[in-house]
């Protein structure tokens, strides 16, 4: 994530014994180890090794707490963060491991919501920096290294871990979880994890572990043999879950809101015996809306079906409300997340191919006069056929610009490019100038304000709006 100077979001720490102070430990981590996140391909490690070694320094934390491992390259953070809460909601003390962070870097690491303390982050840097030094870790490896060390040592009951990036050599790699889930497979990261779909899946069917369930999020048919021929090779259980769950979305009922996904679940027939929690006339409330969001919610209630096999105890009210509350227990933000009403602006972090066409499926569904679009990406994403896939015309207007980390794609190389294809827009050097522009000249009651296109982009965005009375 880019660095932010921490006393804009953080309360300032005090030095005392000449430890290190908070900020002087953010300083440290973003400055002295490789961020792929910051700086791209020079940070990436094609092994786990550094991760193996420092769990053994570390005392093998990973040993000391269960855990449920997910990947996929759209869609496992929603699916982590809703099963988190859950099993939060089942009075579970749940660890939550997700990357990257919007505006705080603790937002990483949560046990039952609640963020690592900040003395917490700087004791590990300051017990273990040497060694992190002598095995010149990167930023992800340290991060999971201090993860793992928080949950042993606070005793979670269950972690609920998200892959960085692929799965077979991520450092997250090193648990051995209840339960694997894999959610869906894009081409993304083409140039780490292979350029085509069935290379990416076999990457990402690395989290498969020997006679550990797996479920298979949504099933393409390049994709679902190599699922297949991993998971028999480890012996291991495999679920699809668009074989088993259908999820249909509901009109709001008028006591609830609009904004919301209002949605019901669906076994499909002759399949296998219905999970017991499942209420096949409850209408569902979920705050992260966009109809893409029925796919996570079929992997979800897939992986709710395995965990009773594997000694969780759930209850249709664990699981009603756990989806409900999931913005409020873990502190989701950034997936259709509306940030203001007067003009309506919405905060969406897609940033790749299929990301984008499920956003703009939400998107159809909305009235609008105008759309004031603030666009921006990382320079490795495929950025000319994501302008081909925005809408184009007059009733959409662009406002170009570009995400606060140094990977970020240059705001005049992604307007000129827009420009070639047709799309009237304007370049703006930082996301909070293009936003106060389209908030300017957007109708308030009539027009849509959309920032999307990077992760990064959003979390400059939600800080922006967390500095700003708008």
């Amino acid at each position: 994530m880019q660095q932010r100077h921490p006393a804009n979001t953080l309360h300032p720490t005090t030095k005392k014994n000449n430890t290190m102070t908070y900020d002087e430990t953010l300083q440290y981590l973003y400055n002295s180890l490789p961020m792929y996140h910051r700086i791209g391909q020079a940070a990436y490690k094609a092994d786990i090794a550094n991760t193996v070694s420092l769990m053994q320094h570390l005392g093998h934390p990973e040993q000391r707490f269960r855990s449920i491992h997910v990947a996929g390259t759209n869609g496992k953070g929603s699916v982590s963060h809703m099963l988190a809460s859950i099993l939060m909601q089942a009075g579970y003390k749940v660890g939550l491991y997700t990357s990257p962070h919007l505006v705080d870097f603790r937002e990483r690491i949560r046990i039952n919501g609640a963020m690592i303390p900040q003395e917490e982050v700087t004791r590990f840097v300051e017990t273990h920096k040497d060694y992190m030094q002598t095995l010149q870790l990167s930023f992800f490896e340290m991060t999971v290294g201090l993860s793992f060390d928080h949950f042993a040592a606070q005793q979670v009951d269950v972690a609920v871990v998200e892959v960085g990036m692929g799965g077979r050599l991520d450092s997250t790699n090193v648990i051995t979880p209840d339960l694997s889930i894999i959610t869906n497979i894009g081409l993304d990261h083409t140039q780490f994890l292979g350029d085509t779909l069935p290379k990416i899946a076999a990457e990402k069917a690395g989290i498969i572990k020997p006679h550990i369930p797996v479920v298979i999020g949504e099933t393409h048919p390049e994709t679902r043999p190599v699922f297949q021929r991993a998971a028999a090779a480890m012996q291991s259980p495999i679920h699809f879950a668009d074989d088993h769950y259908r999820i249909i979305e509901q009109p709001a009922p008028p006591s609830l809101s609009p904004s919301n996904l209002h949605f019901t679940v669906h076994h499909r027939p002759g399949t296998h015996t219905p999970f017991a929690p499942l209420e096949p006339q409850t209408v569902y409330t979920c705050p992260l809306s966009g109809s893409y969001q029925l796919h996570n919610l079929a992997t979800l209630f897939q992986t709710l079906e395995l965990l009773p096999a594997a000694g969780y105890t759930l209850s249709g009210q664990h699981i009603r409300d756990g989806i409900a509350r999931v913005v409020t227990d873990t502190g989701l933000h950034g997936r259709w997340e509306t940030v203001d009403t007067q003009p309506l602006t919405i905060c969406e972090t897609a940033h790749n191919a299929d990301g984008i066409a499920a956003m703009l499926g939400k998107l159809a569904t909305l009235p609008y006069r105008q759309l004031h679009l603030v666009y921006g990406c990382v320079n490795d994403k495929d950025y000319m056929k994501i302008l081909h896939m925005l809408p184009h015309g007059p009733a959409v207007h662009y406002y170009y610009t570009q995400p606060s980390v140094p990977r970020a794609l240059p705001v005049a190389q992604l307007a000129g490019a827009a420009a070639a294809c047709g799309m009237a827009g304007e370049a703006y050097p930082a996301v909070g100038e293009a936003i106060r522009a389209a908030r300017a000249a957007a109708q308030p009651d009539t027009d849509l304000v959309l920032v999307t296109g990077s992760i990064f982009l959003v979390a400059d965005a939600v800080e922006h709006y967390s500095r700003t009375t708008l």
